[in-house]
């Protein structure tokens, strides 16, 4: 049985928080969930499963209003809520289903907690972990721009404050990742951590904006990961394609990569 059992929309590179560290640490993730597109006709709960059009009309009370990302209403349980009371996806709860976590890198710390002490991926005392989380948490006004930018190439057109907001918060973000890499291996030192699983996630998520490089021209932007990346930041990003191909993130960021038209530097 997973230790811990994770719903979601697919693929979500945020995800694979959970399951590299998951990989890296020995914990069994059990991630269910299906396209955007299809996620509408499921159930949203511990238990989640696609729900057949008899099952949907008789589950119409269970119908809530649409989150971000998703236009129509969602079939979501009472436990579902009662777990997750911000009612988003991705949702992860304990193996009994009875303890309920939201937030990436809080599902991704979760994970960290279940595995082997050995695994360094928090961090190896109080001082460590802290800084491991002060680099999540630097991550998550870039994770949130760039949300906003990337959902709104789903719409007719790309918005310029959009664009604006998300490239601040990247060049922001970046500039951080590069000098701490100026200074150790890793992103929050000596050894591996969440910080560095992070950092892949959230920089692979906004690689998405490639696959709509003729829209940014029509709009006459500049892609965010544009030519000038790799020169302004080449230690990030050398960084960020050395993991990409290394045992445990290659499962999750190989496929994805390739389908974003991505090949490793």
């Amino acid at each position: 049985m997973a230790s811990i059992r994770i719903l979601t929309y697919l693929p979500n590179p945020r995800v694979w928080k959970a399951t590299i560290a998951g990989r890296l640490s020995g914990v069994e993730v059990d991630v269910r969930g299906a396209p955007v597109s299809e996620l509408s006709t499921w159930l949203w709960d511990f238990d989640a499963r696609a729900l057949s059009n008899t099952e949907q009309e008789g589950m119409a009370h269970l119908r809530r209003g649409g989150k971000t990302g998703f236009k129509s209403g969602l079939f979501k349980s009472d436990r579902f809520l009662r777990l997750n009371p911000f009612g988003t996806v991705p949702a992860a709860f304990d193996s009994k289903g009875t303890v309920g976590v939201f937030e990436s890198n809080s599902i991704m710390r979760t994970v960290a907690r279940l595995g082997r002490a050995d695994s360094g991926l928090y961090g190896s005392d109080a001082f460590t972990a802290s800084r491991i989380d002060a680099f999540l948490d630097a991550s998550l006004i870039f994770g949130r721009d760039t949300q906003a930018y990337l959902l709104g190439m789903l719409g007719q057109d790309i918005l310029e404050a959009d664009h604006a907001r998300a490239s601040q918060a990247f060049w922001t973000y970046m500039a951080g990742i590069e000098s701490a890499l100026g200074n150790a291996p890793y992103v929050a030192g000596e050894s591996l951590s969440l910080a560095d699983i992070c950092f892949v996630s959230e920089l692979a998520l906004l690689h998405n904006e490639l696959r709509n490089r003729e829209r940014l021209v029509d709009a006459k932007l500049v892609p965010i990961l544009g030519r000038d990346v790799w020169s302004a930041y080449p230690t990030a990003m050398k960084h960020f394609h050395a993991l990409v191909d290394r045992d445990g993130f290659s499962e999750d960021c190989g496929p994805y990569m390739k389908k974003v038209g991505v090949v490793a530097k």
